[in-house]
Order: structure tokens, then C-alpha cells, then sequence
């Protein structure tokens, strides 16, 4: 098998980007960002690609994140890599926003973090039995970002706000049920699907829809439809205090659950969090929302909880990561804010011109 991290191919009338990091359970590096990014670039303005489908290698995940332990590494040692990453990765996530073209994405797997980013900024986000998808950011320091402003705020009622908190997983059901996925298939069809669509005429989206409709099944009854009512009593609030309340006052098991949750979570993080999909809420375009992304996880990775979650979780792997500042109580509205500020050097933004 090619030992690249992310192959290209030229089939039929498709280009298809395979994630090939399997052993890593296709996590993102640097070098797939800039890679991908290329690539698309070409697809673009060639004739001969009508659709762009994406995929992961191996039989456990599409995309499990990004190589946030080489991330912090980099920062603790004085370097710029994270910069580059964060930053070469969000102006993917926009070209993937952009693309001129239909752009698929076959979510057969484990999908977090930057595998969600390189996913659904795309038309199409197809999931099989074998999906697990997350946003788990808040337990490891950091916040929902490649998109995550964009795209949760406008999932229905306040799960967006869930799933951004709590880092809740969900799969096929409840991800079709919420609009993440837009079609459910067989994992056993995904070879089929790509053979479908490279064989086809492709000239839009309508086109590529026909094609999946072809193979989606309507799954199961969503397990998150019996509590939505609930997550829009509780997460519908004006201040994240009010979320906790809410949960505080109700001795229902589910609500004692989510607040349980809530209390492991990184305390900036959850308001870093909040007020992110807030703001995301009202962006104009994803572009801008990336803008805002970008902001904040430069400012993020200054502080403590982003390397203190990586050491808890991915490296030393003891669970019990000692969050500082350690309550809500100790964060101002000033802390928060600092991390949304336009940078005082315009070069320092997010480059996407």
C-alpha cells in the first residue's frame, strides 16, 4: 500500500482524496492540510474532475482529528508548526466551503475535530453504521473549531449547543436526524458509491443527490429525538451559568448526567465555547466565521487548558487534567473576550486571499 499520509487519484469523472493515516486513525497532520488544499486547487479549474469525493483508509475511522500532541509539542518548544497547522488547515476548511464543485464526503468511521472540518464544509456528508461523530473539544482544553461556529448554531433547536458542550457522540441516526448527515448508507456501499459517481455525468448537486438517494437506507429512530425538548429547555440560555442552573434545579437522570459532564469540561473552554456559536450564529459567511476561529485558537493555545487536556488525555492518559483557571467564577468577561479580538498586526490574521 502507498505510505503517503493522504493519496489522489483521477477516477472517471471524480477526484478522490483518501486520508491515509489509518494506524493514526487518519488524523490530520500539516502536510495533508497543505496537500489537500493543493489538490483541490487543481480539481477546481479541471475540466475533466466534475466531483471531488473524500474517504479515510482502514476499518475504524474516516477522520479521528488532528495531531493536537504534535501541536502542543510544537508550542512548548518556541516554534511556529501550530500556527502553520491551525492556520493551513482552516484556509482548507474554507476552499472546502468554497469549492466550485460537488464535494462528498463518505463518513464511514470515527469522525472528530479535523476529520468534522475536512468533512462537513463540503454539499454531501454521507454516514454508514460504523460512523461516531464528535466535537469533544471542551474535554481537552479547546473549542469546536474547523467550523464548528458555522455549522452547530444552525443545527436544530439548541443541539448545536449540546453537542458543542458536551461533546456528546452521536451516530447514524441521530446525525441524519439533525441534518449533519444527508444521507445514510451501508458501509458495505461505499466502494459502490464511488464507482456510481465516478461512472456518472456529473453537472451539479442535484445530480449527485439522485446518485445517493440511490443508496441510502432511513435509519433507526433517533435516540436524540426523545430528549430535544429537554436540550432546548436547558441549552437555550443567554449565559452559560444559566445552562448549569437549569440542570442544577432538574433531578431528572438525563439533566444530572449533562451537568455531571459539563463539570469535567475546561472551564474556558465551555465559555470560550458559548460564546463562539453565538457569534458563529450571526456570521455572514463560514469564511468569517474561520476568521474568528483562527483568533481565538491562537489565543487559546497561550494558555494552560489546551496542553494541560493534551497531556491529560492523549499522553499520559490519566483522565484528570487540572484545568486552570480551575471554576467559572474565576473568569471575567475580559478573559473571555481577549480571545475573540482582531489581531493588532493584519498579517497576523487568517490569510485567504
Amino acid at each position: 500500500m502507498n505510505d503517503a499520509e493522504v493519496l489522489f487519484e483521477n477516477r472517471g469523472n471524480i477526484g478522490l482524496i483518501t486520508l491515509n493515516r489509518p494506524k493514526a486513525l487518519n488524523s490530520l497532520t500539516h502536510n495533508m492540510c497543505v496537500l489537500i488544499t493543493k489538490q483541490l486547487r487543481e480539481w477546481a479549474i479541471s475540466p475533466s474532475v466534475q466531483a471531488v469525493v473524500v474517504i479515510g483508509t482502514g476499518e475504524k475511522a474516516f477522520c479521528a482529528g488532528g495531531d493536537v500532541v504534535k501541536v502542543s509539542l510544537s508550542f512548548k518548544d518556541g516554534s511556529k508548526e501550530w500556527r502553520d497547522f491551525f492556520h493551513d488547515e482552516y484556509v482548507m476548511n474554507v476552499l472546502i466551503d468554497e469549492f466550485p464543485k460537488p464535494y462528498i464526503s463518505l463518513v464511514d468511521g470515527i469522525t472528530m475535530g479535523g476529520g468534522v472540518g475536512v468533512s462537513i464544509p463540503g454539499d454531501f456528508w454521507v454516514a454508514t453504521e460504523k460512523t461516531l461523530f464528535a466535537m469533544p473539544e471542551t474535554g481537552l482544553g479547546l473549542f469546536p473549531d474547523v467550523g464548528g461556529g458555522w455549522f452547530l448554531p444552525r443545527l436544530p433547536g439548541e443541539s448545536g449547543m449540546y453537542l458543542a458542550l458536551t461533546g456528546a457522540r452521536a451516530k447514524a441516526a441521530d446525525l441524519y436526524a439533525l441534518g449533519i448527515a444527508s444521507h445514510v448508507t451501508g458501509s458495505d456501499k461505499v466502494e459502490a458509491i464511488i464507482d456510481r459517481l465516478a461512472t456518472s455525468e456529473i453537472t451539479n448537486n442535484d445530480d449527485v443527490d439522485a446518485i445517493l438517494k440511490e443508496f441510502h437506507t432511513d435509519p433507526e429512530p433517533a435516540p436524540i429525538v426523545p430528549v430535544m425538548d429537554m436540550i432546548d429547555d436547558h441549552f437555550d440560555a443567554i449565559k452559560l451559568d444559566d445552562i448549569l442552573l437549569s440542570l442544577t434545579n432538574d433531578e431528572s437522570e438525563w439533566a444530572q448526567k449533562q451537568l455531571s459532564i459539563l463539570q469535567s469540561k475546561s472551564p474556558m473552554s465551555l465559555l470560550i465555547t458559548f460564546e463562539q456559536l453565538k457569534r458563529g450564529a450571526t456570521a455572514e459567511r463560514f469564511r468569517d466565521n474561520m476568521q474568528m476561529e483562527f483568533r481565538v485558537v491562537c489565543r487559546a493555545m497561550e494558555g494552560n487548558d489546551f496542553h494541560e487536556g493534551v497531556r491529560a488525555i492523549l499522553i499520559d492518559k490519566d483522565h484528570t487534567p487540572n484545568w486552570v483557571p480551575s471554576s467559572l467564577s474565576e473568569i471575567s468577561g475580559g478573559d473571555v473576550e481577549r480571545h475573540f479580538k482582531a489581531f493588532a498586526i493584519a498579517g497576523e490574521e487568517l490569510n485567504l486571499s
